[in-house]
């Protein structure tokens, strides 16, 4: 029986390589969350971190090449936040609820960089491989419907993929409206105004009730 080798150590020069990387990325977000994909250039990067252009394109070679990697690292919280309840072993209905809670509350850490991570988005294999973690996240999802539909919680005759599209509608609308709206829904002075932990009760109830049988 072979057994893997353990990966060898990276040398100084990778090490110093990856750290520069992670300092670029760093800078890149902040700007990319303060100011949007609009306000994020090669030049601009270069400003915030003291760097020259140059030095910036040996690790990226094009503004869109490192504005889709802040996206993608943007969906990897979304996909941990998620991943961590699949394996929490939590009631399926206890799961979904959360689920809900913990997208909005992920987007809700960093809204000017949840907003622009939806910025320029076209539906396309080439912006959207297989292996993204926007994928990843949304079949993730689905999954989850299929669960709901294995346990007999969700109608088997709807199709998954439909119903985990109009969740993530669900999810990505009220994710938005408070990045747009940060004292949503706290603002509203009606009689019937609610915390933000009320809503996001609510607002996981009126999903959970629209998709299943609870």
């Amino acid at each position: 029986m072979m057994h893997e080798l353990p990966a060898p150590d990276p040398s100084p020069a990778e090490r110093r390589r990856m750290r520069v990387r992670a300092a670029i990325l760093n800078a890149a977000e902040k700007v990319f969350a303060e100011e949007g994909e609009d306000g994020l250039s090669i030049r601009r990067l270069a400003e915030e971190i003291d760097y020259s252009p140059a030095a910036i394109y040996k690790y990226f070679g094009s503004k869109e090449e490192l504005v889709d990697e802040l996206k993608e690292l943007f969906f990897e919280r979304i996909l941990l936040c998620v991943s961590a309840l699949r394996e929490s072993g939590l009631p399926y209905e206890t799961r979904m609820r959360e689920c809900v809670r913990g997208y909005v509350m992920t987007a809700l850490e960093r809204p000017q960089h949840y907003l622009a991570a939806f910025s320029g988005v076209v539906d396309s294999d080439v912006l959207m491989p297989a292996q993204s973690n926007k994928v990843r996240a949304f079949e993730f999802l689905i999954e989850n419907v299929r669960e709901g539909q294995d346990l007999g919680l969700i109608d088997t005759e709807r199709d998954p993929v439909a119903v985990a599209k109009s969740v993530w509608a669900c999810l990505h609308g009220a994710a938005s409206l408070m990045a747009h709206m940060p004292h949503f829904p706290e603002a509203d002075p009606s009689p019937s105004a609610q915390d933000r932990e009320a809503f996001l009760d609510q607002h996981a109830d009126v999903i959970l009730k629209g998709i299943t049988r609870l």
